[in-house]
């Protein structure tokens, strides 16, 4: 592999779709002059960058509040004048 580049692996998967979904997906896809395969590729990706936002979020609410307790109630701002004295 050439260094700087990255190379992707293409997976075939096959989906069944109720044929009126897949009519849906056809003329989605021709609206946007894609092939149904970068168009499904594309709406998965926005679905999980949605989903790795919100998954981010929820570590960081259990984090917050993880380092309570850690200085007695005091603040950052209490060390430091503390410390200057």
């Amino acid at each position: 592999m050439y260094k700087g580049i990255q190379m992707s692996i293409t997976v075939r998967k096959n989906f069944v779709f109720d044929e009126e979904v897949a009519m849906h997906l056809e003329e989605m896809a021709k609206e946007k002059g894609q092939s149904m395969t970068s168009f499904v590729e594309e709406m998965i990706e926005e679905k999980y960058g949605s989903k790795r936002v919100k998954n981010r979020v929820e570590a960081f609410k259990k984090f917050r509040g993880s380092a309570t307790g850690i200085f007695d109630n005091e603040t950052i701002q209490s060390i430091k004048a503390k410390k200057d004295v």
